[in-house]
């Protein structure tokens, strides 16, 4: 009945909609079902090899006692043959054999499946990626989109690991040993299970204190990783405007309240683990006491009394994790909502079935009352009409936000106008694909960003092919 996990080692975070999310994520394993289907009979193979071992040690012992009392008596000595004993204990080794083997077996088939699994998601999310527009990126921030791809895959991923493969594993233990204990004795299975549910009160009464320290101290991790990715981002502008101490007092103010968070959520995790250790210990003395006396009065053979304590704790180690295993798999179902989330989000508008071509390009580009906004509420530009004729050169000057970057956004297409249209040499944009369009620019940005690679590589990015002389 001892138990030495914490059980709310994991944060857990409302899942909006449950149902939907199963039935998603289901749908997710569909591609995975015949490995799934292994771990399933393998768990059931393992089950009842351990529920069937501990049974078969009742017999071992008891023929193992009645050969010592024999001894005792003076009527033979003690002696352990291959017909009284040996045969025995090596059919129990087996039995135990057989049943560590399934358990590595489905540990092994488990963790396949999961990461198959989260490399199955993580090359969604990657192609997802890839066919969002810029105002997503807008709207989010590096280290969110790169937390559904990391953190939240791989809490899905160790959930299915642990939390459902301990789950499943701990339905089948659980109800099968209750039912050999109960095959032994009623009056001690009573007392275990008031015992147990005296374990698991105490459990619930923690677990909702615990479960609002983890969210206070996730969020607070999430707030100390943005101060740092911002600091680690724009160290040049902190350096060149002496903002060194503020940032740093910004972060160290985050680290003191993630101290303080981490400290009552540790506190609350390590307390429970000795609390529900004594309600286990004082159930344990109950059961052997009355054990005792039934073994005493011949109702219990000592084989019986020791196989009762195995199923014991069989049955009991997963009861008292069966918070955890809720909870991680809660946690591991708001973390694949969130990937679902991000998959579903709205993508580029798909380029024209019947493209148009332009051939050889000459350069006319012409703005007819172009209409724009980041967000439809907050229109930038109204009504912007402008040409530019093929040879002509075109600086663009203004202030700060004035709009310069936005008119070299919209002209490449990755934003979309809300009225009006941009022409190519009298073709709408609308028309080409987004990849013909670009091919006809060259664009220098004002933030420069290296590739790995060689100097050369990151010149010739959007030509791979270009010669050195062209370099």
């Amino acid at each position: 009945m001892d138990n030495e996990t914490s059980y709310f080692e994991d944060e857990v975070f409302e899942v909006k909609d449950t149902r939907r999310t199963i039935k998603r994520f289901l749908k997710s394993m569909g591609r995975q079902k015949l490995r799934l289907a292994v771990v399933f009979l393998s768990i059931g193979i393992y089950t009842f090899f351990t529920i069937i071992a501990p049974l078969y040690s009742a017999n071992v012992v008891d023929l193992i006692w009645n050969r010592i009392k024999e001894a005792a008596a003076g009527a033979a000595p003690f002696r352990i043959t291959w017909e009284y004993g040996g045969r025995q204990i090596f059919i129990l080794l087996m039995l135990y054999l057989i049943s560590g083997v399934f358990y590595v077996l489905q540990s092994f088939l488990m963790a396949s499946f999961a990461e198959k699994l989260n490399l199955q998601l993580r090359g969604e999310i990657s192609r997802k990626l890839q066919r969002l527009p810029l105002s997503f990126y807008d709207r989010r921030q590096a280290g969110e989109i790169m937390s559904h791809a990391t953190n939240d895959l791989e809490k899905m991923s160790e959930a299915l690991q642990t939390g459902l493969l301990r789950f499943f594993m701990a339905i089948g233990t659980i109800v099968g040993s209750l039912v050999m204990m109960i095959s032994f004795s009623v009056l001690l299975t009573v007392i275990f299970l008031i015992f147990m549910g005296i374990s698991l009160f105490c459990t619930k009464i923690v677990s909702r204190k615990t479960l609002k320290y983890a969210a206070r101290r996730q969020s607070c991790i999430g707030k100390m990783n943005g101060l740092i990715e911002e600091a680690y981002s724009g160290r040049m502008i902190i350096k060149a405007f002496n903002y060194e101490d503020a940032s740093s007092r910004k972060i160290h103010e985050a680290s003191e309240e993630l101290a303080s968070a981490a400290q009552k959520t540790d506190f609350m995790m390590n307390a429970i683990n000795p609390a529900i250790r004594i309600v286990n210990r004082c159930g344990l003395v109950m059961i052997a006491v009355f054990g005792g006396l039934m073994l005493l009065d011949g109702r219990l053979t000592p084989g019986r009394f020791q196989a009762f304590f195995q199923y014991v704790n069989q049955a009991g180690e997963p009861i008292t994790e069966m918070s955890f295993m809720i909870n991680s798999m809660q946690s591991a179902l708001a973390s694949v909502e969130r990937v679902y989330e991000l998959l579903d989000e709205e993508e580029i508008s798909p380029d024209p079935e019947l493209p148009r071509q332009l051939g050889k390009p000459q350069g006319n580009v012409d703005f007819s009352h172009v209409r724009f906004g980041y967000s439809p509420d907050k229109i930038l530009m109204d009504d912007i009409s402008f040409s530019v004729k093929s040879g002509q050169k075109i600086a663009i000057v203004g202030s700060t936000g004035a709009g310069k970057t936005t008119l070299i956004n919209l002209l490449m297409r990755f934003y979309e106008v809300n009225g009006g249209g941009i022409f190519l040499d009298g073709a709408d944009t609308r028309e080409l694909t987004r990849a013909s369009l670009r091919s006809n620019f060259g664009m220098v940005l004002q933030d420069t960003w290296l590739f790995e690679g060689t100097i050369a590589e990151n010149i010739a990015y959007g030509r791979p092919e270009a010669t050195r002389e062209e370099i």
